[in-house]
């Protein structure tokens, strides 16, 4: 796969992505970005047998930070990255809930960056309320 196009075919073949339901392109600065929603992490995560132990780094009220880390068979290693949510005055998230959105933001990172999409551009719909259909 050399092309962002070529990759996302393959995704969606690959693990039953529903094109109307799993994914959508949101226009983003002049270009479109390809979003995975919370269906589509879930059937790529199953489909590929890939584990993820997620660790409460910071939980209180207001901010939340939760790493994950990813694992599947046919990868050499692991993959770490984080989700961070923050309510109110300048933070990154509409919902009181941070402790489950910032969980939700590990979890679809951990599985976008070990399944590669990253390198492409590909983003989940749960990373950011910006990223919303």
């Amino acid at each position: 796969m050399s092309t962002k196009r070529e990759f996302l075919t393959e995704l969606v073949e690959e693990n039953g992505l529903d094109i109307d339901e799993d994914i959508f392109k949101l226009p983003k600065g002049g270009k479109e970005i390809a979003i995975i929603t919370r269906t589509g992490i879930e059937k790529i995560q199953y489909n590929n047998d890939i584990q993820v132990k997620l660790e409460a780094w910071t939980v209180s009220k207001d901010y939340a930070c939760i790493k994950a880390t990813a694992t599947r068979d046919n990868y050499n290693g692991s993959i770490q990255t984080f989700g961070s949510a923050w309510h109110g005055q300048g933070g990154n998230c509409m919902s009181n809930y941070v402790a489950e959105m910032a969980e939700k933001r590990a979890l679809a990172r951990a599985v976008l960056k070990i399944s590669g999409a990253y390198k492409y551009g590909v983003y989940a719909e749960d990373e950011s309320d910006d990223f919303k259909r």
